[in-house]
């Protein structure tokens, strides 16, 4: 007798679940869908608006063709609102910058690690001083480049060598050398 009641159980939840997709169950699913189409069009807006905009995009990269510029010249440019300075340097900028011992820095660095291969005479650097955001001299001709022919902030006083290096002053790090890369020989992709 307590076989046959085992089995009438089982029949009878065997039955029960052959009832299909119930009124409920719809009704459940078109409410579950209905809130996730309503909480993305709430989403979407908001999403959306942290986008940055046109001239946003349009500043996020600049490029520059650096064939014009001659050995020893340095030219100023524009990016991200700030200025960046791009500067060919001579052999003898080259040669000095490469004898500077690294131990004499305050923020050492090589010129191999400021400038790409293959493209060691070209420096882009942005043309902000380290130490409170001015815009140091040395990039336009007749400019004073301080003590170390390079780049002097007249704020307050940094002397900057040709490799952007800050040599003298209360800058506490060299001119920053932002990402960029060359897309042919002679031009520059910055950001």
């Amino acid at each position: 007798m307590a076989e046959a009641t085992g089995t009438a159980t089982a029949d009878t939840v065997i039955d029960s679940g052959d009832d299909g997709v119930r009124r409920r169950d719809f009704i459940n699913i078109a409410a579950v869908s209905a809130a996730g189409i309503g909480g993305l069009s709430v989403l979407y807006p908001l999403i959306s608006q942290m986008a940055p905009s046109a001239d946003v995009l349009a500043e996020s990269s600049t490029e520059l063709d650096t064939a014009a510029i001659a050995p020893g010249q340095a030219i100023k440019a524009i990016f991200r609102k700030q200025p960046l300075f791009v500067r060919r340097l001579t052999e003898v900028e080259l040669d000095e910058a490469n004898a500077v011992q690294l131990a004499d820095l305050r923020d050492p660095a090589t010129m191999a690690d400021r400038t790409k291969e293959g493209h060691g005479d070209i420096l882009v650097t942005m043309g902000v001083c380290t130490h409170l955001g001015c815009v140091p001299l040395g990039a336009a001709e007749g400019e004073n480049k301080g003590e170390y022919g390079g780049y002097f902030c007249p704020c307050h006083g940094s002397h900057y060598d040709t490799a952007g290096r800050i040599r003298k002053g209360p800058a506490p790090t060299n001119l920053e050398v932002p990402e960029y890369e060359f897309t042919s020989e002679s031009i520059i992709r910055v950001g």
